[in-house]
């Protein structure tokens, strides 16, 4: 049931076609070019356009995202815009290529993914066509962060920060800009959350959909990155959410283990 309301609203947030004024911040802020190695993915089933998902370059051509991004797809593209001007179709071409789209090359959902069970190797790679030629990347984190962070005295304390191209709100109307946004959020746990085992997912603070806090993840942010404190370091991709609403609390898929690093080591130069 989780995924199905998963893919459903990543399916209702691609179909969007309401642009709204990238002034109109509410939850998060617009993420400018802080992080130019954060893109917006959609991916194909049999050759349209299907869902749109979020992900960070680790390499001029390698994408690391969700499981349940990558699974089941037949193609797609990638952009890197930060926003366009108000009330032009963001990006150019959206959702079928175009404008400064690249073109997947290869897609990859890790070995042991279970759609019904996605939770448990929520991590994908995408190989792009061409290459992103940048000065800085995103970096997998040292294996175990999150779990040294969680031994540690004052755990909500512990910052991060969450980048992707979601819905900005849900309640009390929809909100997709499809412009690159970024939040802070707070570490809770790493031992999981409604059932799901420790070591695979972390649990984070959750604010975008009540109109307060300094943001969260929402639909369409899945496979994006959550960064460790103001860094590059990636201690999980955007998992899943407790609620339609996008509040309360998020997850993360945890690619600060050292099975997960050797799935997705295994496409980097």
């Amino acid at each position: 049931m989780r995924k199905l309301l998963v893919v459903v609203l990543i399916v209702v947030a691609l179909l969007l076609v309401t642009v709204i004024p990238a002034g109109a911040v509410q939850f998060g802020e617009p993420d400018g070019n802080d992080h130019p190695y954060v893109g917006l993915l959609v991916f194909d089933v049999n050759g349209s356009p299907a869902w749109r998902c979020s992900g960070t370059l680790l390499s001029p051509t390698v994408m690391l995202t969700a499981g349940h991004c990558t699974y089941g797809t037949s193609g797609g593209r990638v952009w890197f815009e930060a926003e366009t001007p108000p009330y032009v179709e963001t990006p150019p071409g959206y959702p079928w290529g175009g404008g400064t789209s690249i073109e997947f090359a290869e897609i990859h959902t890790h070995p042991n993914y279970v759609d019904g069970a996605f939770y448990l190797y929520d991590v994908g790679v995408v190989i792009l066509s061409e290459p992103v030629y940048l000065d800085t990347y995103g970096t997998l984190a040292p294996v175990g962060l999150l779990d040294e962070l969680a031994t540690r005295r004052g755990l909500q304390d512990q910052s991060f920060t969450v980048v992707g191209y979601g819905l900005q709100s849900v309640v009390p109307s929809l909100q997709a800009d499809r412009v690159r946004y970024r939040g802070t959020v707070q570490l809770i746990d790493v031992n999981g959350t409604a059932g799901i085992p420790a070591g695979t997912s972390a649990t984070f603070t959750n604010n975008p959909g009540q109109g307060n806090g300094s943001g969260g993840t929402c639909f369409g942010d899945s496979g994006g990155p959550i960064f460790h404190g103001d860094s590059n370091v990636i201690a999980a991709v955007t998992s899943f959410g407790l609620n339609a609403n996008c509040a309360g609390t998020s997850g993360g898929y945890r690619v600060d283990t050292v099975e997960d690093q050797a799935f997705i080591n295994q496409f980097l130069p």
